[in-house]
Order: C-alpha cells, then sequence, then structure tokens
C-alpha cells in the first residue's frame, strides 16, 4: 500500500486516472496491427469509459461497469472464445505496460497494475476458449489487490486465486 492509500483504484488516481490509462491503452492497441485486429470492426464511442469502469470495479472502486453496462459473464464472452492468441496478449500487456509509463504510473502501482492487466488477458479472459456456452451465467468481477486476485466476488464459481 501506499501511504495512506487504501485500494490500487486511488493509487491509480480513481476513475479520471483510470480513463487516461484505458486512454493512452487503447491509443497503443489501436495502432499495433496485431492487438487492433479485434477493434477491425469498429470501436464504441465510449469504450474507453466503459474500460475505465470497468478496472475501476475490478482495482475497488465503484462498481459501476457491473451497474450500467454487465458482469463478469457479458465481458468473458465477449471476449472469448477465438481460439489461442498469445502474440496478440503478449502485445496487448506490451501496449500497457507503454501506456502505464506514459500516464507516469509508478512502482509499486505500476507493478500491480501489469500483474493485473497480465493475468485478466491471458488468463481470466481465455479460461473458456471454444466454450462460450460453458461460461457460467452471474459471474462476477474478480478483484485485484495490492497482493494480487482477491476473489471472483461474492459467489463467484470458477475463480480460484492465482500465484503470480
Amino acid at each position: 500500500m501506499i501511504d495512506d492509500v487504501q485500494t490500487v483504484y486511488e493509487a491509480a488516481g480513481g476513475t479520471a486516472g483510470l480513463i487516461r490509462l484505458a486512454a493512452a491503452w487503447h491509443e497503443r492497441v489501436l495502432a499495433d496491427e496485431v492487438v487492433s485486429h479485434p477493434f477491425g470492426h469498429g470501436v464504441r464511442p465510449d469504450h474507453t469509459e466503459r474500460l475505465a469502469a470497468y478496472w475501476a470495479e475490478a482495482l475497488g472502486g465503484p462498481a459501476t461497469y457491473s451497474e450500467r453496462y454487465g458482469d463478469e459473464t457479458f465481458v468473458v464472452r465477449l471476449h472469448c472464445c477465438d481460439g489461442p492468441h498469445e502474440e496478440m496478449d503478449q502485445r496487448a500487456v506490451d501496449c500497457f505496460e507503454e501506456a502505464l509509463d506514459s500516464v507516469g504510473l509508478i512502482d509499486p502501482v505500476r507493478q500491480v497494475l501489469r500483474d493485473y492487466f497480465a493475468w485478466a488477458t491471458t488468463t481470466s479472459m481465455t479460461r473458456y476458449q471454444g466454450a462460450k456456452d460453458k461460461i457460467p451465467d452471474g459471474l462476477r468481477i474478480p478483484r485485484w489487490s495490492w497482493a494480487g486476485l482477491v476473489s471472483g466476488g461474492p459467489g463467484q464459481p470458477g475463480l480460484p486465486a492465482l500465484e503470480l
């Protein structure tokens, strides 16, 4: 923890900080020939705000994403089932690291955010590859703290804590 900051969300600058981070990441992703592929169909005008709201909820902030847009089931169904794409995942993480640097986040929050993003990209969003019909309804957004994965939320099935 940093001084009196209690959550990763607060250390990252709250909603405003996560919107800056999401915008910086999204800019890099759209410029990358591999990672931009999923956005080839177009980008929602509110993508940055939705992404920041999702991250905020996962990192200890308000539950805006779940209240306005959907639950983890919705997010995983949106991102799963394209088959493995390790190069794209790694490049997305690389873009995220560049975005962290561009918005001026430093350790320890930088490392915690990097670990969260890498986990979400390579584990959480890929656990149901090829099995969209097996994604349970009612999944909650996993929570991430200074120590890593806290839980998948109350009543969350199938998201055990992972060691990093």
